[in-house]
C-alpha cells in the first residue's frame, strides 16, 4: 500500500505516474475546448487505445450470434432435407462469438473505468496541488461552491466520456459498417432501403447541432454551475441568514435562482422538442423494421429477391441508425465534458504564489512594509505607496474607516498576496524569499472568519504542527481557555467537528488562539473577531488573547476603537494610505483623523445608549 511520503512524492513528480498521472500541468495552455480536453486525456493514450481495439473486436463477436441465426434459417429454409452439419456449425460460430462478445466487452469496460478512476485521481490531485500553491488571498474572491463545482462537478463530468463513450462510440461505428457490409453483400437494394432513416437521422441530427444551440449548451452549462454554486452558498450561509431573521429572504433568493434556471432549461428542452421527436421517429427500430419489410416484400412479390435474404435485415438493419441514434446524447456529453475540461484548465491556470528562487532566513522579527502598492484587479490599486515598520515584541493597531486598506495590508504579511510594488520584509528579507514552511513558522494570524476542518479537534488544533504530541496540544488549549469546553465533548479531543463537536463562534475563536498559541510564531497578525460577541465570550476571548499576544509582535486590525488604547502604535488609514500615527495621546492631543474616529464613536454610542433608556 502506498504510504502518504510516496503520494506526495508522486505528486511532487507527475511524470513518474505514466498512464497513472498526467505528464504535466496543463498551466492553462490556451486552445479550443476539444484540444484542452485532448491535452488532459493524452497521459491516458495507451488505455483508451486498448479500449477501442478490444471494443472493435467485440463488437465485430457480437454480430456472429445474429449472422449464425440468419445462416441457420437458410438451411432451414432450404428445400431437401436440412444440413445437420452446416447446422451445428451456425450455432457454435453463434455460441462463440457470444463468448468472446462477453469476455472482451467486460475487458474493454473495465480497463475504461481503470482509466476514468485514474484520471480522476490524478486530475483532483493536480486541482489540490495548484489550490494548495495560490495565494491564500484568492480564495476570498472564490465562493466554496465555485471551487467545488470543479474539483467534483467539472472532474466527474469526463466519467462518461472516459468510462462509457469510447465503448459506445465503437460499438455505433463497427457494428454499423460491419452491418452495411454484409447486407451489401445479401441484396443491395433492400439496404439502400434501409439507409433512408439514416439519411433522415443526419439532417436532423445537422439542425439539432447548429451553431445557436450549441452556445446555448454553454448557456445550460454555466447556468448549471450557477445554481450549483448557489446550492452551496445556501446551505453555508443559512445559520447566519436564519440568525439575522433573513431566512425567508434568503429562501426566495434561492429559489428565484432555481425557477430562472427552470425557465431556461424549459426554454432550452422546448426549442428542439420537435425537431428531437422528429429524429426518434424515424431512427426508431419499428419504423426501420417497418421500412424494410415493406421493402422486401416488395422485391420477394416482384421475384427479384428469395425469401431467405430477407432474414438479415430485420435483425441487421435496426444497427445501421445506431450512430445517428447515439450521436445525440454522445455529442451532448463531449461538449458537456469540453466546457468542463475548460473551467479544469482555467483553475490549473491560476498563478500559484511564486516559490523563492534563493531561499533566505529572516534575521529576527523586525517587519517592515516599504512603498508597498496592491491592486486585486489591475490598475485599481487599493494600497498606495504605504510605509510602515513593525519593531520586534511591540504591537501596531490599524484603525479606519470600512474599505480604507485595513485588511488587505495586513493580509501581507503572512503572504496572503505579494505586493505589486514594494516589498513586505521580516527580519530584513522580502517575504517572497522566505520558503512558506519557515514564514509560517514565524508569522500565524487569527482572524475573524475562524475555518474548521471536519476532523478530530486535536487535529484542528494541531492544524499547522500535524507532529505535535497531545500534551502540547492540551497545554495550548488550556491557554486558549478552550480546553474545559473539549473535556466535555463525548470524545474529548477525539471528539470530530460536525459529527459530535459542535463549537460556537466564540468557542471556535478561542480554538483558533490555541492553533496559533501551538505555532507560538513570534509575529502575529490578529483580526480581533469580536464585533458580534457577547460580554461573556468576548471576555473569554479577550482572555485567551492576552496569553498568544504576549512578547510577540503584533499587527491587529482594530474594529472597537476602545481596544488600540493600549497599543504601542496606532496606524489610521484611509483610502489606502497612511493617514497619521503615534500613540493613543498623541493620536488625540494631535485632533486628527483618529481622534475624529473616537469622537464619532463615542457620540454614535451615546446616542445608542439614548435610545435604548
Amino acid at each position: 500500500m502506498a504510504t502518504a511520503e510516496d503520494l506526495h512524492s508522486r505528486a511532487e513528480r507527475p511524470e513518474a505516474a505514466g498512464d497513472g498521472g498526467p505528464e504535466r500541468d496543463p498551466d492553462g495552455a490556451p486552445g479550443t475546448p476539444r484540444q484542452v480536453l485532448l491535452r488532459l486525456l493524452r497521459p491516458y493514450r495507451t488505455g483508451i487505445v486498448a479500449v477501442f481495439v478490444l471494443q472493435i473486436v467485440s463488437s465485430l463477436a457480437g454480430l456472429a450470434p445474429l449472422i449464425a441465426v440468419v445462416e441457420l434459417g437458410r438451411v432451414l429454409l432450404a428445400s431437401g432435407p436440412p444440413d445437420h452439419h452446416a447446422a451445428w456449425r451456425a450455432v457454435w460460430i453463434g455460441v462463440a462469438g457470444l463468448f468472446v462478445r462477453v469476455v472482451l466487452a467486460a475487458a474493454s469496460g473495465g480497463i475504461a473505468h481503470l482509466v476514468d478512476g485514474r484520471l480522476q485521481f490524478s486530475l483532483r490531485r493536480l486541482l489540490a496541488q495548484r489550490l494548495g500553491r495560490v495565494p491564500l488571498g484568492w480564495y476570498a474572491r472564490h465562493s466554496s461552491g465555485e471551487i467545488n463545482g470543479v474539483v467534483q462537478g467539472d472532474v466527474d463530468q469526463l466519467h462518461h466520456l472516459i468510462a462509457h463513450a469510447p465503448v459506445e462510440a465503437t460499438s455505433a461505428v463497427v457494428v454499423p459498417l460491419a452491418s452495411f457490409a454484409y447486407l451489401t453483400w445479401v441484396d443491395w437494394r433492400l439496404t439502400l432501403v434501409a439507409l433512408i432513416p439514416v439519411l433522415l437521422g443526419l439532417v436532423l441530427h445537422r439542425l439539432l447541432m447548429s451553431e445557436d444551440r450549441q452556445r446555448e449548451g454553454r448557456r445550460m452549462g454555466e447556468a448549471m454551475g450557477r445554481i450549483g454554486a448557489a446550492s452551496v452558498e445556501f446551505v453555508e450561509g443559512i445559520s447566519v441568514v436564519k440568525t439575522f431573521g433573513a431566512g425567508g429572504r434568503a429562501h426566495r433568493r434561492y429559489r428565484k435562482a432555481a425557477d430562472d434556471f427552470a425557465d431556461f432549461f424549459l426554454t432550452y428542452v422546448a426549442s428542439a422538442a420537435g425537431l428531437a421527436s422528429l429524429a426518434a421517429l424515424v431512427l426508431s427500430p419499428p419504423f426501420v423494421l417497418l421500412l424494410v419489410l415493406a421493402g422486401g416484400t416488395a422485391l420477394i412479390a416482384a421475384g427479384t429477391m428469395p425469401p431467405a435474404d430477407l432474414l438479415p435485415f430485420p435483425l441487421l438493419a435496426v444497427a445501421l441508425t445506431a450512430p445517428i441514434a447515439a450521436l445525440g446524447h454522445g455529442m451532448d456529453n463531449v461538449h458537456a465534458a469540453e466546457r468542463s475540461a475548460e473551467r479544469i484548465r482555467d483553475l490549473l491556470a491560476v498563478p500559484p504564489l511564486p516559490a523563492p528562487a534563493r531561499p533566505a532566513e529572516p534575521n529576527g522579527d523586525r517587519v517592515e512594509f516599504r512603498g508597498v502598492t496592491f491592486a486585486y484587479d489591475p490598475g485599481r490599486p487599493v494600497l498606495h505607496g504605504v510605509d510602515l515598520t513593525l519593531e520586534p515584541g511591540t504591537t501596531t493597531a490599524l484603525v479606519g474607516s470600512s474599505g480604507a486598506g485595513k485588511s488587505t495590508l495586513a493580509q501581507l504579511l503572512p503572504r496572503f498576496f505579494d505586493p505589486v510594488e514594494g516589498s513586505v520584509l521580516l527580519g530584513g528579507v522580502d517575504l517572497r524569499d522566505i520558503p512558506a514552511a519557515r514564514l509560517y513558522r514565524s508569522v500565524s494570524f487569527v482572524f475573524q472568519d475562524v475555518r474548521l476542518l471536519r476532523t478530530s479537534i486535536a487535529d484542528n488544533i494541531a492544524l499547522a504542527v500535524p507532529d505535535a504530541d497531545r500534551a502540547a496540544v492540551e497545554r495550548a488549549a488550556r491557554a486558549a481557555g478552550i480546553h474545559d469546553r473539549i473535556q466535555a465533548m463525548p470524545r474529548g479531543y477525539d471528539s470530530v467537528i460536525g459529527e459530535d463537536a459542535g463549537l460556537s463562534g466564540g468557542e471556535a475563536q478561542r480554538l483558533s488562539v490555541a492553533r496559533a498559541l501551538l505555532v507560538d510564531a513570534p509575529v502575529l497578525v490578529l483580526d480581533e473577531a469580536m464585533s458580534f460577541a457577547d460580554a461573556k465570550t468576548e471576555a473569554e476571548i479577550r482572555a485567551a488573547l492576552e496569553t498568544l499576544v504576549h512578547g510577540r509582535t503584533q499587527l491587529v486590525i482594530a474594529h472597537r476603537l476602545e481596544t488600540v488604547a493600549r497599543a504601542d502604535r496606532i496606524v489610521v488609514m484611509g483610502d489606502g494610505r497612511i493617514q497619521e500615527s503615534g500613540t493613543y495621546a498623541e493620536l488625540m492631543a494631535r485632533g486628527g483623523a483618529f481622534a475624529a474616529l473616537w469622537n464619532a464613536r463615542h457620540a454614535r454610542a451615546g446616542l445608542e445608549g439614548e435610545i435604548r433608556r
